[in-house]
């Protein structure tokens, strides 16, 4: 049986929570291998609708789930979050949920800074959570970031502070925000760390046992292909990568361990935040898919905007994502629509492209070229077969394929677990 990682092919919100919950049912362990708490999965099990933002998918389901290395962990957020889901009767405990050890801390000077830089960006705002993910993997990179394996060390956390103090406190002082004290900043994490230390360990030996034992590993990516750092619409992006490789650094598994990469797309496409959109729709079409796809960030609550299919975007998040086949979600928020819309291509100063253009400019200038196809009228709600999709919808899904160079392998049909169409099980080899 081979592993699998989870990508989202677009801007993040395809409904990767879904199907990692689809296949978190018949995994050992899920890992989270990159992103922090702004990530957000919605999952719906029976009556029971859980929001998770650092926790695995794969708990609500009772396997072992684990936070690797690629993660920004806010340690308040993590308790929080774990608080939360145990009101809601899930069990999350050392046994069930495991902590890389070398992951990196989110503090409270890491959000205040995400802040101002944000406010003083003014117009020019990158969309960010202000959570601190942005601050803190630049500290990581920085080779001054605090990880979990420092709440042992109350020495070492306290000379870490001093160089993180004098490098973040000059920052906000120069943006006119409050600076932080470092004795309030030392305390916070030394009453911290008897809760979150039963949590650490290190991790990479866990995941390689479990390999070499032939046990199923899911692999949870956060955000998605075109808001990675290198391959996304930059600087409109995440602070991390988030394509299949990081999988494997952000965990500590080798890159042979990975297994089979299934990409999450909407039928259609949303982003939250600013940047570049060629298929944005302002009209009442726009609204329509916003309204029957209740697109609302599961994290911020952020009105999501919403567009036609852009197949040109997907295409790219296939190659450079390593795609090997996709989940196409939410086919049923296009019933009843008399067309459809596909971008196909780009037309950038006169200029016709198959890809988005690395440069900021070209981006926002890009205009997307369309391939309209009929829509259809029946219901595609609920289907889990084929046979039980309008004929119409199945000529769209397999459009798509052609457009984007890859397999649709997972059809979703709404929002229950059993709304689903596999024609491949990504476990099978």
């Amino acid at each position: 049986m081979a592993n699998v990682a989870v990508i989202g092919a677009q801007w993040g919100d395809e409904g990767k929570g879904k199907v990692v919950d689809w296949l978190a049912s018949r995994a050992d362990i899920v890992v989270r291998f990159q992103g922090g708490h702004n990530a957000g999965h919605t999952l719906v099990v029976g009556n029971q609708t859980y929001k998770l933002s650092l926790l695995p998918s794969g708990l609500v389901r009772g396997k072992l789930g684990i936070i690797g290395n690629g993660v920004v962990v806010d340690p308040e957020a993590l308790l929080a979050e774990i608080a939360r889901v145990r009101t809601q009767g899930l069990s999350v405990t050392p046994e069930t949920l495991r902590l890389a050890d070398n992951a990196t801390l989110i503090l409270p000077l890491h959000s205040a800074i995400d802040r101002a830089r944000e406010t003083a960006r003014g117009d020019r705002k990158i969309g960010t959570t202000g959570r601190g993910i942005g601050p803190a993997y630049e500290d990581k990179v920085g080779r001054r970031a605090i990880r979990v394996c420092d709440l042992a060390e109350p020495e070492t956390l306290s000379e870490k502070l001093d160089e993180l103090l004098l490098h973040h406190n000059t920052l906000l002082a120069g943006l006119g925000a409050e600076t932080f004290e470092k004795q309030a900043l030392l305390d916070d994490l030394l009453r911290l760390a008897p809760q979150i230390l039963p949590y650490a360990e290190p991790v990479w030996e866990r995941l390689d046992e479990a390999r070499r034992a032939g046990r199923r590993i899911l692999f949870e990516g956060a955000q998605a292909v075109m808001l990675d750092n290198d391959h996304g619409t930059y600087p409109f992006v995440t602070s991390s990568n988030t394509v299949a490789a990081t999988a494997a650094s952000g965990s500590g598994i080798g890159p042979s361990a990975i297994g089979f990469v299934l990409g999450i797309a909407k039928a259609y496409t949303t982003r939250v935040g600013s940047g570049p959109f060629p298929t944005e729709l302002h009209d009442a079409t726009g609204q329509l898919l916003g309204e029957r796809g209740r697109e609302f960030g599961t994290v911020t609550g952020r009105k999501r905007r919403c567009g036609w299919f852009d197949a040109c975007m997907v295409r790219q998040a296939v190659k450079t994502g390593g795609i090997h086949g996709l989940a196409l979600t939410k086919l049923d928020v296009l019933d009843g629509l008399p067309e459809l819309n596909i971008c196909v291509g780009y037309q950038v100063g006169g200029e016709t492209l198959r890809h988005l253009p690395a440069g900021q400019r070209a981006q926002a200038a890009a205009t997307p070229i369309y391939e309209t196809m009929q829509g259809w009228s029946g219901t595609s709600g609920g289907a889990r077969s084929w046979a039980e999709l309008p004929a119409q919808a199945i000529k769209y899904v397999r459009r798509i394929e052609e457009l984007v160079e890859a397999p649709i392998t997972v059809v979703s049909t709404g929002p229950e677990r059993d709304d689903t169409i596999m024609v491949r099980d990504p476990f099978e080899d």
